[in-house]
């Protein structure tokens, strides 16, 4: 059985791959076991300085598969509400681990990112997408809401009332349109894009790692807190970077050069 899931890293950047071409990368329960393993892996191998998410083929991520789909319909009625707990928990520990990770993370959306797919290339904290890629929240086609934190994300990158408009049509948004709502950063050409973005992640990490690490964590949580609650944040993590070695290395290179 060909793996779900491919893993590389290079120059300190690590790229995942999405590996069901054939099913359009739409995520199984085994794909987003092994999704979890590589997240966890990734986030303690200290040699891993940021990631880009990718799917094979000509699409990114169609969304859940429709196979788990099938068996929980089928489950008995006395089953299914403990049955979609179980599986949303799994569900949101992988986004919880994409979005959280200590280093900058980027989508590189070759395709079609559909529902949880879309939600998928939101947790990371940067966006690069294919001309020929397209965004979707589709849930509401299937009677459902966003699950993958869609509802989170979105109206963080288009505003609420745009994040509303998606989500309550489900239409599709195209690599243009994408970049004008800001559900995108940048366009990339398809034979270029997972370099280019690999390219970025190492312009985005090339810094300081505490510093990355602990800035980002702050403004994860910027917009639920209060301005004290950030500069209280802030405070503590300064105080950690100027106990940190990159601090001392860049200060003291500094000193030694303004001496010379």
């Amino acid at each position: 059985m060909a793996e779900t899931l491919l893993k590389s890293v290079t120059d300190g950047v690590a790229t995942i791959t999405l590996n069901r071409p054939d099913k359009r990368n739409a995520m199984s329960d085994e794909m987003r076991t092994a999704f979890i393993e590589a997240l966890e892996e990734m986030t303690a191998d200290k040699s891993v300085r940021a990631l880009v998410l990718t799917g094979a083929g000509r699409g990114f991520c169609a969304g859940g598969d429709i196979a788990g789909m099938k068996r929980r319909m089928e489950a008995p009625a006395g089953e299914v509400a403990f049955n979609g707990w179980a599986r949303q928990q799994r569900v949101h520990h992988s986004i919880s681990l994409l979005h959280t990770m200590p280093k900058p993370t980027i989508a590189a959306v070759n395709g079609a990112a559909a529902g949880l797919g879309a939600d998928i290339a939101l947790a990371c904290d940067f966006i690069v997408a294919s001309p020929v890629a397209s965004f979707t929240w589709s849930y509401v086609l299937r009677g459902l809401i966003p699950d993958g934190g869609g509802m989170y994300f979105l109206p963080r990158r288009v505003g609420l009332a745009r994040a509303k408009e998606l989500i309550f049509t489900g239409r599709r948004v195209d690599a243009d349109e994408a970049l004008t709502l800001g559900i995108i950063d940048r366009v990339s050409s398809p034979e270029t894009l997972v370099p280019d973005t690999q390219q970025w992640a190492r312009s985005l990490s090339a810094g300081s790692a505490t510093a990355i690490a602990l800035g980002k964590s702050i403004l994860n949580q910027s917009f639920e807190s209060k301005a004290e609650s950030v500069f209280a944040s802030g405070s503590q993590a300064q105080g950690i970077c100027y106990t940190s070695t990159e601090h001392r290395e860049s200060v003291l290179a500094f000193l030694a050069k303004a001496a010379s």
